[in-house]
């Protein structure tokens, strides 16, 4: 039904440990609280509003399968799932404190406004009235027929819910963002003034390159204090990092080619070296058993073909041989086996998924799913009409919305082996059943058009991997460098990664939930984390971690811990060094210019060894010589006409200015006009600046590194 269309299937698994579960049968929440000091089912709370692991897990849930459907990876979400809970409940508190309330009244009568629907033609009648009726009947059908799909809706429309009352919130607010008659007045004066100055730029980078200004710890300190709200920081570590990557020798490379050139003219010790891959009659099984990469029974394109063969391709023969040659870090050989041209095929499909299938959440059994779709077929083969009505019971999502549709598809399409070859075995308007690991389907084909000429190749492939010797040789170097550094300064640790020419990152604010180290990214990364937050870390700490599958050893290094607060000011050096080296060439610069009592531009120059130059400024646009400066536009509009100005620290130097005189260049445009304009303008960037004040002052407290570090792992 249309409701299954915008519900994500989601595995929902079962939370915490059977301990803790019995423990919560027996106890209060405040009495888990007291056993384990925070309750593990929540993960923190928003000025007193609870955020459940349930809701994160369901936050954390969405993001991976969005990751997933864009090809992203599924790793490090953690924290934008738990920034956006923290953004969701913030909204809801503004929400009521506006004096709204979610009612069933105002969710339905708001609902046509959210995207999931706004945009989506087939929720409106000809008249452009929102269906709401018939959605509601829909959401009763579900409730009756399937409680998994119509758990999953009540979990969207938790996030629908959100996102009305954000749009709430933000127009309520916006309608207040006006600009007075004589703010519009004052702006449109300060776009048309224009002054001309003469000025002196010492440029910081030219000062630095003759006069050597060090940064300590304390004057990255002192800035930080000044600045406190931009460096509030939640806790984090630094870590060094040395990656030993277990890369093929010369000797594994060649003992790769050795073994395929045996497979594919010698032959294969299980068949008493009397079968090859040029002599064999069963190709497919000659891969399977044979190969490091699954035989694929597709048709491809020349130019989805290893780039060796592409050329080839077209004017071979079935049975033709290719190779033994290179792609990457593998050994290959190709047999064309077939060659026809690629049809594309326009079908549409019920999904009938089963409990176990890849992606489902159904409860019913294989069997069970087996019957609903034979039972399905028979009704649609006796009235393809019945189709679009059977749609209703498809697992997949956006079914209805879709008619079921898959679009256009060809052999090579990334679609489940059983459904493509149901289409290239059926014929324009067959409808039938294939199983494929996300369940039963019941596929209607609706159209097919010849395409471009496809080929079917068996490649045999043998991957050039480090050899136990090489693995045991990469093991060795790592664990010679673990001695090397034992009891050393990070310093130390650094330097000796550096000369030695190993692979050294250095991640100064890894927050827990990253998911990923920059600098590195493997499946470790995490472990790595937890072992770096963990209560029993000092600085100074080492630890080694062997990557799965690939024998990579990586060498980490505790150099730091910083707790919820103020930033370390050398884990921000690398952000803010400049910053304060040239605040404090600024005020050197400033002070030789008052020691010297400068009378005029040009004795200023001649201090510094540069030149007066001219320019036009002006407060809303203050470009002077190509560098943003309001500051000096600021300076230029406050000084007197033909008078000396202080010395003025701008962004990229300090300058001393002369202002010979102001003019007006009127800009086309009259008052009303203007003032939508800036109000346009301050209404977009009003959203995003609101929200980071709302959280900046929010009392958010987050319990998640404790909990983790009580109970272990996220259970999910």
């Amino acid at each position: 039904m249309a409701i299954l269309g915008q519900i994500r299937n989601r595995p929902w698994l079962l939370m915490g440990v059977i301990a803790l579960a019995l423990l919560a049968f027996l106890v209060n929440p405040d009495s888990i609280e007291k056993v384990f000091g925070k309750n593990p089912d929540v993960f923190g709370k928003v000025n007193g509003e609870k955020i459940t692991r349930e809701e994160f897990n369901d936050q954390l849930f969405v993001l991976q399968q969005q990751a997933e459907q864009q090809g992203q990876p599924k790793s490090g979400l953690e924290e934008q799932a738990w920034q956006l809970l923290v953004q969701s409940k913030l909204i809801k508190q503004q929400f009521e404190k506006m004096g709204f309330e979610m009612t069933e009244d105002y969710f339905w009568n708001q609902i046509q406004y959210d995207q999931l629907f706004a945009q989506n033609q087939q929720f409106f009648d000809e008249k452009g009235n929102f269906k709401t009726q018939e959605l509601k009947k829909q959401i009763e059908d579900l409730k009756n027929a399937s409680p998994e799909g119509y758990n999953q809706w009540l979990k969207s429309r938790k996030a629908i819910e959100y996102r009305l009352m954000a749009r709430q919130v933000f127009t309520n607010l916006s309608a207040g963002i006006t600009t007075g008659k004589k703010e519009a007045e004052e702006l449109m004066k300060e776009r048309d003034q224009l002054a001309d100055i003469d000025f002196v730029k010492v440029d910081y980078a030219a000062y630095l390159q003759k006069t050597k200004i060090n940064v300590s710890t304390e004057d990255l300190a002192n800035y930080i204090k000044q600045h406190p709200v931009m460096f509030k920081t939640e806790p984090s570590r630094n870590i060094g990092i040395v990656y030993f990557p277990s890369k093929p020798s010369a000797a594994d490379d060649a003992a790769a080619q050795k073994e395929i050139t045996k497979l594919f003219s010698g032959g294969t010790d299980a068949s008493g070296g009397k079968e090859n891959f040029q002599n064999t009659t069963n190709d497919s099984m000659f891969v399977m058993a044979n190969s490091d990469m699954p035989f694929s029974d597709q048709y491809f394109k020349p130019n989805q073909l290893p780039q060796t063969i592409q050329g080839q391709i077209a004017t071979a023969a079935v049975g033709q041989t290719f190779g033994p040659y290179k792609e990457q870090n593998f050994y290959v050989v190709s047999k064309l086996l077939g060659k026809k041209a690629t049809d594309s095929t326009l079908s549409k499909h019920i999904l009938i998924a089963y409990k176990g299938a890849e992606r489902s959440t159904a409860t019913r059994t294989k069997e069970q799913a087996k019957k609903i779709a034979d039972s399905l077929l028979a009704s649609i083969k006796a009235n393809p009409a019945a189709f679009a009505n059977g749609l209703k019971l498809s697992d997949e999502p956006n079914a209805v919305e879709r008619n079921g549709s898959v679009g256009w598809t060809t052999p090579e399409s990334q679609f489940a082996p059983g459904y493509l070859n149901f289409l290239a075995s059926n014929a324009k308007g067959s409808t039938g059943l294939a199983e494929t690991q996300f369940g039963y389907h019941i596929i209607n084909v609706e159209d097919k058009k010849a395409g471009a000429m496809g080929y079917k190749v068996a490649h045999l492939v043998k991957a050039v991997k480090p050899s136990e010797a090489t693995e045991a040789e990469t093991d060795k170097k790592a664990r010679r460098f673990i001695q090397q550094i034992q009891g050393k300064s990070f310093n130390d640790f650094a330097n000796i990664a550096k000369k030695s020419n190993y692979q050294f990152s250095n991640p100064k604010s890894a927050k827990r939930f990253d998911g990923q180290l920059q600098g590195l990214g493997t499946d470790k990364d995490s472990e790595i984390l937890t072992w770096a937050f963990d209560k029993k870390r000092s600085k100074g700490d080492t630890e080694f971690f062997t990557v799965d599958g690939t024998g990579d050893k990586i060498v980490v290094y505790l150099n730091g811990k910083q707790e919820k607060g103020l930033a370390d000011p050398e884990s921000v050096r690398d952000q803010i060094e400049v910053l304060v080296k040239n605040k404090m060439a600024a005020k050197q610069i400033s002070d030789k210019i008052a020691a010297a009592k400068a009378s005029g531009l040009d004795q200023v120059a001649k201090m510094f060894a540069t030149t007066k130059q001219s320019a036009q400024v002006n407060i809303l646009n203050p470009s002077v010589a190509g560098a943003m400066e309001p500051k000096v536009a600021g300076a230029a509009f406050g000084l007197a006409k033909g008078k000396v100005s202080n010395p003025v620290e701008g962004g990229t130097g300090v300058y001393v200015l002369v202002k010979k005189n102001e003019t007006v260049n009127k800009q086309p445009g009259d008052l009303k006009q203007f003032t939508e304009s800036v109000s346009q303008r301050n209404a977009g960037m009003f959203g995003q600046a609101w929200m980071k004040s709302l959280q900046d002052n929010a009392d958010i407290e987050d319990y998640r590194i404790e909990i983790w570090g009580k109970i272990g792992t996220q259970q999910q």
